[in-house]
This record gives structure tokens, C-alpha cells and sequence, in this order.
């Protein structure tokens, strides 16, 4: 059975019971003011035949109170809604009772007798004393009634008090076991964010390295761009030493500046390497604010759980304030997923960018190549300056060895491009990891969710 569940049942047993006692003490209440009617009734009848003969013996004959005590009586007897009383069933006051209700006949005929013949004043004072007699035992019969039915409503009363401290201490027993599970819960979660820091560490380490690798690649296409022109300058000078050779020098010359025009071509889609890979970090960047919000949130989980396990050692109102804390700790929780969602997100755009970078290195790799293809057709025709032109064969090995460094220059670069995919591998391995560590947070807050 879930926790909330039992919480729930124990504080709704808690309540019917609570308003069990209710009603009982109402009952309870109820007979006892019956109960203080009877004693007080017993004593007015004690006292009114009393009364009655003080009366009589001073010439003050008085009905009314002959009335009063026979109403009495028979409501103690029989039960009165008037006088409120009820008709009773113990032996020994109902016993007392037929006693009074016996001897008041016997006095109310010698009072009677006394109005005819003063002379049975005698026997009216005897008659009267074991009347008072008769319901002072009545009376106190009617107490002890009383006593009895308090001795039983406090007997009542503690068995519920004890039934209440043990649900009580049930709850809270409740109350402390899911103050432990959270504690545990709520570790597991700042594990997990450790996790993605250590991640998102080592993507900012792979972004670094494709960085440094990005910049060579610049350097090595500024090194071919110095090295076309020179091979341009010593064109030139060839095409000076010989007229007749001047369509070809043309020629060649078109060459060159066809190659330049392929090898600034390589050099913009490197450039828009660059920019996808400065995306792909700025990406990184956010993916790392996120992880810090999820550390957050774990921080302040595990300051709502102190709370909560100070608000179930107060227990006040059946854990109330426990309810309110289990509450925040449900929208902490809801955050955490919602961040995890938001690194899904930045995860599938890193991946994107990454597949960007691939298809611009394919379009280097190809410009590249097309570039090796115009330096052999410049080559080719240089040899064929080279040969109607003797005079410029020095400036032609020049030439040819300019044309080497570019070639050393392209291998650089496609060496550059290579480190480049190695750190997009490492990144789309740390974005795995940041995955596989989101799915840990998400269990671990259905848990915790299943848990409150």
C-alpha cells in the first residue's frame, strides 16, 4: 500500500473515531444532566416532605406541596420528560425508591389523620423521620448511580485517548519513513547531476580541441594562399623571358588563377566549418547552464526535505505542513524533468550541427581535390611552356616546387579536417552520456513521485 494511502486511511480512521467520541460524550453529557436530576429530584422530595410537616404542625396545611411530592415521586419512579428524568433500572435505587413511594402513602395519610386529630402529632414526627430516612437512602442511591456512570465515561474516555496516541504514533512513524525515502531519493538525483557536469565538462574539452584544430586549418590555407601568389609572381616573370610563348604563358596563368579560385573556395567552406563548430559550443554552453539549473534544483529538494522532516517531528494537525512541503517537492521534481527535456533538446541540435559539419568537410574534401586537378593542368601546361621556352626553365622548377608546398598545404589541411570529426565523435559520445544520465534523473523523479 502507498504511503499517501496509509496516511490517508490512518487520518480518516483517526476522524470517525474522534467523532465516535464526540457523539459518546454528547450521550454521555445528556444522562449525566438525567443523572443530576435524579439526585437533585431524590433531594427535593427529602426536603419538601420535611417542609411538608413543618407546615402541617404550624397550622399551615399546604396541597400544592402533597402534589409537588407525589409528582416527584412517580417521575422517579417511572420516568418525567417534564422533570427530565428517566426511568431507571437499577435494582437497588428502584428498590429505595418503591420504599419512599411506600412510606409516603403511610405519611400522607397520618398528615391527612393530623388535620382531623391534632394528637396524632406524634406519630405524624415518627412516621416523617423514617420517611427522611427512606430517601436519604434514595438519594444516595441516586449518587452513587451517578458516581458510577463518571467512573464509566472516564474509563471510556482514556481508551480512546490511548486508541489516539497510538494512530498518532503510527502517522508519525509514516511521517519519518518517507522522510527517508525522499533523503534517499533526492541523493540519487544529486549524483546523476554530478554526472552530467562531468559530461558537460568533457564536451567543453571537445569543443576546445576541435577549436585549436580549426585555427590550424586557417593558418594552413593562409600558407596556401601566400604560396599561389608567389607561384603567380614567378608565372609572370616567365612570361617576360619569351613572346613567342606568350598565349601559353596566358594560358598558364589562367591555370594558376583558376587554382587560387578552388583553393579560396576550400578556405570559405573551412570558414563554414568554423561557424558550425561555434555554434556547435555555444550549444555546449547552454547545455551546461541547464546542468547547473538541475543542480539547483536538487539543492533546493534537499532543503524541502529538511523541512519536511522538521514539519513531521512538530506532527501538528495530523501532519498538515508535511502535506504543503510533499507538494513543492512535487513541482522540484516536475522542473528536474522539464531540464531534462530541455538537454534532449540541445542534444538533438548538437547532433544536427555536427551532421552540418560533416556534409561542409565532404564539400572541402571535393573543392580540394578539384584543386589538385587544376595544379596538374597548370603543370601540364608550364611543361609545355617549359619546353618552348628554355630560357625560363629555372622560374618553371620554382614554379613546380610552389606547387608541392600546396600540396603539403591541402594535406594539412585535410589532416585538420580529420581532428575536427574526432572531436565531433567525442562530442556525439558525451552527448550519449548526457542522455543516458537524463534518463537516471527522470526514474529517479517518478520514484520519488510513486514515493509521495
Amino acid at each position: 500500500m502507498r504511503i499517501t494511502a496509509q496516511l490517508k486511511y490512518s487520518i480518516i480512521g483517526l476522524a470517525v473515531l474522534t467523532a465516535g467520541v464526540t457523539i459518546f460524550e454528547n450521550t454521555r453529557t445528556q444522562e449525566g444532566e438525567f443523572d443530576g436530576s435524579m439526585v437533585n429530584k431524590a433531594g427535593i422530595v427529602r426536603g419538601a416532605s420535611q417542609r411538608l410537616v413543618k407546615l402541617e404542625i404550624h397550622g399551615q396545611p399546604s396541597d400544592e406541596l402533597i402534589t409537588k411530592i407525589d409528582t416527584h415521586i412517580d417521575g422517579l419512579l417511572n420516568g418525567s420528560e417534564e422533570l427530565k428524568l428517566h426511568k431507571q433500572k437499577d435494582k437497588t435505587f428502584v428498590a429505595a425508591m418503591e420504599k419512599v413511594d411506600a412510606n409516603w402513602e403511610v405519611l400522607k395519610a397520618d398528615v391527612l389523620e393530623y388535620r382531623r386529630d391534632p394528637s396524632q402529632k406524634t406519630q405524624l414526627i415518627k412516621d416523617s423521620e423514617t420517611f427522611f430516612e427512606d430517601t436519604n437512602k434514595a438519594v444516595q442511591a441516586a449518587e452513587n448511580i451517578t458516581v458510577a456512570h463518571i467512573k464509566e465515561v472516564g474509563n471510556t474516555q482514556l481508551a480512546f485517548f490511548i486508541f489516539d496516541i497510538v494512530v498518532l504514533g503510527f502517522i508519525f512513524w509514516l511521517v519519518l519513513r518517507t522522510a527517508k525515502l525522499l533523503q534517499t531519493s533526492i541523493a540519487s538525483v544529486a549524483n546523476s547531476s554530478s554526472d552530467i557536469a562531468a559530461t558537460v565538462e568533457a564536451q567543453e574539452q571537445a569543443v576546445t580541441e576541435q577549436t585549436s584544430s580549426v585555427t590550424q586549418t586557417t593558418s594552413t590555407i593562409e600558407d596556401l594562399g601566400a604560396a599561389s601568389l608567389q607561384a603567380a609572381q614567378k608565372a609572370d616573370t616567365s612570361a617576360d623571358g619569351a613572346r613567342e610563348a606568350l598565349t601559353l604563358s596566358e594560358t598558364g596563368s589562367q591555370a594558376v588563377e583558376n587554382t587560387v579560385q578552388e583553393i579560396e573556395e576550400l578556405q570559405s567552406k573551412v570558414g563554414a566549418i568554423a561557424d558550425q563548430i561555434m555554434q556547435l559550443s555555444e550549444q555546449t554552453d547552454q547545455i551546461s547552464i541547464i546542468s547547473n539549473l538541475v543542480a539547483d534544483v536538487a539543492d533546493q529538494t534537499n532543503m524541502l526535505a529538511l523541512n519536511a522532516a522538521v514539519e513531521a517531528a512538530r506532527a501538528g494537525e495530523q501532519g498538515k505542513g508535511f502535506a504543503v512541503v510533499a507538494g513543492e517537492i512535487r513541482k522540484l521534481a516536475d522542473q528536474s524533468r522539464d531540464s531534462a527535456s530541455k538537454i534532449g533538446t540541445l542534444v538533438e541540435a548538437i547532433q544536427s550541427s555536427i551532421n552540418s559539419t560533416v556534409m561542409v568537410t565532404d564539400e572541402g574534401t571535393k573543392t580540394a581535390k578539384a584543386g589538385i586537378e587544376t595544379a596538374k593542368d597548370t603543370a601540364n601546361v608550364f611543361n609545355q611552356i617549359a619546353e618552348a621556352i628554355n630560357e625560363v626553365y629555372n622560374n618553371s622548377q620554382q614554379i613546380a616546387q610552389t606547387a608541392k608546398r600546396q600540396a603539403v598545404g591541402v594535406q594539412q589541411a585535410v589532416s585538420a579536417m580529420n581532428t575536427i570529426n574526432l572531436g565531433a565523435k567525442e562530442t556525439v559520445s558525451a552527448v550519449s552520456k548526457v542522455q543516458d544520465s537524463t534518463e537516471t534523473l527522470q526514474t529517479i523523479a517518478k520514484e520519488l513521485q510513486v514515493a509521495i
